[in-house]
């Protein structure tokens, strides 16, 4: 398969064509000539892009396509938590809500992305394996890492840890966890769980931590220590991470320090209810801090669409910046930053990269993150996957 995206605004602003081969790009430069047999699109003077990479976000819980279901929990996340347990038996299929909220993701660019789903003992395996449905149905669209999550703790709900055990067997990529101290009031008791299924299947770890004040901080120090103690340097996440955003500047420069010394990355979704930990200080120390969408229209919030242009540009409205760089660091963690966590080798627009790349209406990279603007042409492996926004594709 050969395309030439023609007429693209590469970031330094010079105009160019875009050569795509077997899957990669074989060129970039002014005038190409791909021959008489290569599929030719019109990139029309957009701003081309690498693809967009969602490491943050839960799609057995989406609620994208139904009908509007307005918010019933109460405002605290154990209420979302035992609500959502009451209430997903009255929807459809996680199959198909999930699938939805993957060609929404796709068409605004999203070429791979990283979700949870849930399970206990009660749920069983169910929600795994449709997700595992929907990663085989989108297997060329869109590249997608499966976190097994106890979303109502390991210890607390006996036999979860022989379901995270087993989901490591049936597809999960990496195991999830969540707020061992208020979860499950056994710090070192959960990430023993945790890290030892992840070394008997050779997985990374990507938990959630939520926890505020000493208890986060104490909870992200014990996580940091494990990676090293496991040798899991590169492959262990921190979700949420609240508590760096309330505490004082020489803590955060200590975390983050022992955090790139582990190679422990930071995932965060920009939300406005939680403090949101300090982006720029921790990539200047070493941190890689990459952007998920989280919940996206589900029983947890009524928000979002899949579009990590919109959440870049949230993550940079609630840092306060302003400066095309700062804008473009937001790009960075919705971009090579997400896709050097999920180990998504030739992520760019150089030749050799994989040619997984998207064009938007804007001149700038800055400008695409402020305004987030229509979406033109999705590449996957160089295939069109998506246009005006819209996912082409038959899955």
């Amino acid at each position: 398969m050969t395309t030439l995206l023609a007429n693209v605004r590469l970031r330094d602003g010079t105009t160019a064509d875009i050569l795509m081969k077997d899957g990669r790009i074989a060129d970039v430069g002014p005038g190409l000539d791909a021959g008489p047999d290569a599929e030719r699109i019109d990139g029309e003077g957009w701003l081309v892009l690498p693809g967009l990479v969602d490491g943050h976000m839960h799609l057995d819980k989406t609620l994208t396509g139904l009908s509007w279901i307005p918010y019933r929990a109460g405002p605290d996340r154990l209420s979302r938590i035992e609500g959502e347990k009451t209430w997903r038996h009255e929807l459809p299929p996680v199959a198909e809500r999930a699938a939805n909220l993957v060609r929404c993701c796709i068409g605004h660019g999203s070429t791979a992305l990283r979700t949870h789903v849930d399970m206990d003992p009660i749920l069983g395996l169910a929600h795994l394996h449709a997700l595992v449905e929907v990663r085989e149905k989108f297997a060329n669209d869109v590249d997608m890492q499966i976190v097994a999550f106890p979303q109502s703790g390991v210890l607390r709900t006996p036999g979860t840890a022989e379901v995270l055990d087993a989901a490591m067997a049936e597809g999960a990529d990496l195991v999830g966890g969540i707020d061992p101290i208020s979860m499950d009031g056994d710090l070192e008791g959960q990430l023993a769980v945790l890290f030892g299924i992840a070394e008997k299947h050779d997985a990374g770890v990507d938990i959630h931590l939520h926890d505020y004040g000493t208890d986060g901080l104490q909870e992200i120090a014990a996580v940091t220590a494990r990676a090293e103690a496991h040798g899991l340097q590169g492959r262990v996440t921190v979700s949420h991470g609240f508590c760096l955003g309330n505490t004082d500047d020489d803590t955060v420069a200590r975390q983050a320090d022992a955090m790139a010394a582990a190679g422990v990355s930071l995932a965060t979704h920009g939300g406005a209810s939680s403090p949101l930990p300090p982006v720029k200080e921790l990539r200047a120390r070493g941190v890689t801090v990459f952007g998920g969408s989280d919940d996206v229209r589900d029983t947890w919030s009524p928000f979002g669409n899949g579009d990590m242009l919109v959440r870049a540009m949230l993550l940079a409205w609630r840092s306060g910046y302003r400066t095309d760089q700062d804008l473009e660091a937001a790009l960075d963690c919705t971009t090579a930053a997400g896709a050097s966590v999920l180990s998504l080798e030739g992520h760019g627009l150089s030749m050799g990269d994989r040619a997984d790349l998207f064009t938007v209406k804007a001149e700038t990279a800055a400008e695409a993150v402020a305004q987030h603007p229509r979406r033109g042409v999705v590449f996957k492996g160089g295939r069109l996957v998506a246009r005006d926004d819209t996912y082409l594709g038959n899955a």
